[in-house]
């Protein structure tokens, strides 16, 4: 007997739905940087138990997402300076790896999924939505990570993804238009696809410390502003730029 061509309806629990609708506010800049949030308050809106938010606030504290402060509660995570450097030095040494890997074992269903993962980006820019176009753009770079099936790299990589995630549509904000988006991503992608292991370790490093080195200093002249201004002043500053990070 034929079986029919229908997907598998997959149950996810109340928690991974409740932290993966969480998690897609605060990447996307929808719940902004530095904001406070409830267990109340969320379990409220998304008519969910207060412990079933608590075990996804808990996870998103795991990926770094969210901290605990003493006395305050639950703050998103706010990238400084610091943080951006931090990401971005252990990214260009991550990537560059999996690059190499990756195009060492390159063959045909590695290109077929790798060509996928450009392509997808390519849509997203000539979409010109930049929320879309940063998420492409983690994706690229995850599945490059990912395509090396080296488990124990891929297994590190998960640890910090969330805030590559958070770090990309920061740092994708800063490019002035989407055509530089790819112009920077193909060279990396062509050199994995013709098996060039040292050209594409190079290019995803440079790639990397580049973009990385920019937002790390939009971020240090920023900050550097606010220490110099009057505290009411650059509190109300502060107050009115925490979505500008997205």
């Amino acid at each position: 007997m034929s079986t029919l061509a229908i997907p598998r309806i997959v149950k996810i629990p109340l928690e991974a739905q409740a932290a993966n609708a969480l998690r897609d506010a605060i990447v996307s800049g929808a719940v902004p940087a530095g904001k406070r949030v409830t267990e109340l308050e969320i379990s409220q809106q998304m008519n969910l138990s207060r412990a079933t938010v608590r075990t996804a606030l808990r996870e998103l504290e795991k990926e770094g997402l969210l901290k605990l402060v003493p006395y305050t509660g639950w703050m998103v995570i706010s990238l400084s300076a610091t943080d951006v450097w931090e990401l971005y030095t252990l990214r260009s040494a991550v990537e560059r790896l999996a690059a190499q890997l990756l195009a060492k074992s390159m063959d045909s269903e590695r290109a077929d999924r790798l060509n996928a993962a450009y392509e997808k980006l390519t849509e997203a820019c000539r979409g010109g939505n930049v929320n879309r176009i940063a998420d492409a753009d983690f994706l690229l770079h995850k599945t490059i990570v990912e395509l090396t099936d080296h488990v124990r790299l891929a297994s590190q990589y998960r640890l910090i993804e969330q805030q590559i995630r958070i770090y990309i549509h920061s740092s994708d904000a800063l490019i002035p238009d989407s055509g530089t988006t790819l112009e920077q991503h193909w060279p990396i992608v062509e050199a994995i696809l013709a098996g060039d292991a040292d050209e594409s370790g190079r290019l995803s490093e440079e790639h990397n410390l580049t973009e990385g080195e920019k937002l790390f200093e939009h971020l240090r002249q920023r900050e550097e502003q606010e220490q110099d201004e009057p505290k009411p002043v650059a509190a109300k500053r502060k107050r009115k730029r925490r979505v500008q990070l997205r």
